[in-house]
């Protein structure tokens, strides 16, 4: 089964990252949603606190296959200010697993020097914040190990290309009849 980590830091974007955990696990794949901070309820950007399975040093982040990293203020701020999420992103690009981020949340690869020379959307205030990266404008770009979105209202595209990615254009394709998503 392909396991699946969605990082949660207060001020996360509740579309981006509920949506994928939603779709993710409607696709059979395991998801763990955890807390950046020390405690497991995550306060998401407009009033939705959301329960966590795991806090970030319960985690063994080698037994994943990919990290998700949602949007949204000051959620992305809080990740990218935590010394262990920058570590495993890091780790996952080097080690050629999958870093998936949406809307603002892109940046932290960015400030990482992780977006040199890679095709890349986020949210339009943000793509000044991200140098040396080729900025398509598309709801969600895929590059190598690195899966781009553009903001709240691409999280189902987003969260569908991470399936794709993951178990098939097939698997995809049957979620996205199953909610209806035309």
């Amino acid at each position: 089964m392909k396991r699946v980590s969605v990082l949660l830091a207060d001020g996360f974007e509740e579309i981006e990252a509920l949506t994928v955990v939603d779709l993710l696990r409607r696709a059979k794949i395991y998801v763990d949603t955890v807390s950046v901070t020390d405690e497991y309820i995550v306060h998401g950007a407009h009033g939705i606190n959301v329960q966590t399975e795991d806090l970030f040093d319960e985690v063994n982040f080698v037994e994943f296959d990919m990290i998700v990293l949602p949007g949204g203020m000051p959620g992305t701020r809080n990740l990218e200010e935590h010394n262990g999420v920058r570590r495993v992103v890091k780790d996952f690009i080097e080690e050629g697993k999958t870093v998936a981020a949406i809307c603002a949340a892109p940046t932290i690869l960015g400030n990482l020097g992780l977006l040199k020379g890679k095709r890349v959307t986020c949210y339009p205030t943000m793509e000044t914040k991200i140098q040396g990266a080729v900025l398509t404008g598309a709801p969600v770009t895929v590059d190598g190990n690195i899966i781009t979105g553009r903001g709240a209202g691409t999280a189902i595209d987003f969260a569908l290309k991470i399936i794709e990615q993951l178990m098939g254009k097939e698997k995809a394709k049957e979620i996205a009849e199953s909610i209806v998503y035309e």
